[in-house]
């Protein structure tokens, strides 16, 4: 992976994003998805969880994610080539009060079938906003993400919203609800604070592919 080059005692950056390509959306259980020929890391997270403002700043983007004040917008799953290297997946957000329960059960399948059959998935951030911790859906499905063998980052978004010591006990209950071997990494795509450790984590999964 391409690192951004450095002066001795200056910051490098996990990842030069040079270029990056929307390859296409799928929309249904059975239908188009890209060929699996790059690893792929899957974003997953409740549909307020500021999902498309991270991934935007992590791949150095003002609008490659869509960043709405209606949560729950993203209908499909999107794909984005970065650096011919590996794709970050968009998995529409769960959760939302205001999406039907219809809609909502339309997109379970449309994820789970991505997540059980992608031969190139190498591993899944999911996203929790650190002010609400795990809830239901996430108890299940770090469960069921492990018992399929699927790598799995955990990022406590929107930590900037918390005072230090807030945050701190935040991150153990997290990890303690959840039954992670690391901890949850606190993060803010409003700040940056935790990006480049975030970025890391991400990167190894795609490098053990």
């Amino acid at each position: 992976m391409a690192t951004a080059p450095t002066r001795k005692g200056e910051r490098r950056d996990p990842l030069v994003v040079r270029d990056l390509e929307f390859i296409g959306g799928m929309a249904s259980a059975g239908g188009w998805r890209p060929e699996p020929t790059l690893p792929e890391i899957a974003f997953a997270g409740r549909s307020n969880v500021g999902k498309s403002s991270l991934i935007n700043r992590l791949l150095s983007r003002k609008k490659i994610a869509r960043v709405s004040n209606t949560p729950g917008r993203t209908r499909e799953i999107n794909f984005f080539k970065v650096n011919d290297a590996f794709v970050v997946v968009d998995l529409p957000g769960y959760g939302y009060a205001r999406i039907s329960k219809e809609k909502r059960a339309e997109w379970r399948p449309l994820i789970e079938s991505y997540l059980a059959e992608r031969s190139s998935l190498a591993g899944v951030l999911l996203l929790i906003d650190i002010r609400r911790g795990p809830q239901d859906e996430e108890l299940d499905f770090v469960p069921w993400l492990e018992a399929r063998k699927t790598p799995i980052v955990v990022a406590l978004t929107k930590a900037d919203k918390l005072a230090k010591n807030k945050r701190m006990l935040e991150i153990g209950k997290a990890k303690k609800a959840l039954g992670l071997r690391r901890d949850p990494f606190p993060v803010s795509a409003q700040t940056g604070d935790g990006l480049d450790a975030l970025w890391r984590a991400v990167l190894a999964l795609v490098d053990k592919r």
